[in-house]
């Protein structure tokens, strides 16, 4: 039998623990094609991507399932550059983005991965963004990504307003 296009096995999500799954959902004043392009969109992507201590100064990637993605972030006060990265698996325009992530290790070496799986739905001319990332490693990692996942995600609001 096929799975339905992007359904995640039931047996998968049940084995997370909840505890170590971050889940994000914002209502965007702006239509839903100009909230998904600001995450397709690497030059959009620069104004808003990052905590506001530390915001993206480096964006690239190859937009569709199996391609790579990469992004710095730099710290306002020390200048440290902090990489991540991952591979997209899923990508519905205007609907769905769903990729892996990890941080680059002091080593070079990617860090724990997680799953980030963004939805993106009208609401009476607004958008209803969904943010999904698991499972974390620990429940401190969850809690230190909510922070600035919620940091970028007001940028976001802000670039988004900036467009009305």
């Amino acid at each position: 039998m096929a799975a339905r296009k992007g359904a995640e096995p039931v047996a998968a999500r049940e084995a997370e623990p909840a505890d170590r799954v971050l889940v994000i959902s914002r209502l965007f004043d702006a239509p839903r094609a100009l909230v998904y392009q600001a995450f397709a969109d690497p030059k959009q992507a620069l104004q808003w991507a990052g905590p506001r201590d530390y915001p993206a100064v480096h964006i690239e990637g190859d937009l569709r399932p199996g391609g790579p993605w990469r992004t710095c972030l730099k710290g306002i006060e020390d200048g440290r550059l902090l990489w991540q990265g991952g591979v997209y698996l899923e990508v519905v325009p205007n609907e769905k983005l769903v990729f892996t992530f990890a941080w680059d290790q002091e080593d070079g070496s990617a860090g724990p991965e997680t799953l980030v799986t963004i939805t993106f739905a009208d609401r009476n001319g607004k958008t209803l963004m969904t943010f999904r990332q698991a499972v974390f490693n620990t429940v401190a990692n969850r809690d230190g990504h909510r922070g600035g996942w919620n940091s970028a995600f007001d940028r976001l609001a802000e670039l988004l307003a900036s467009h009305r």
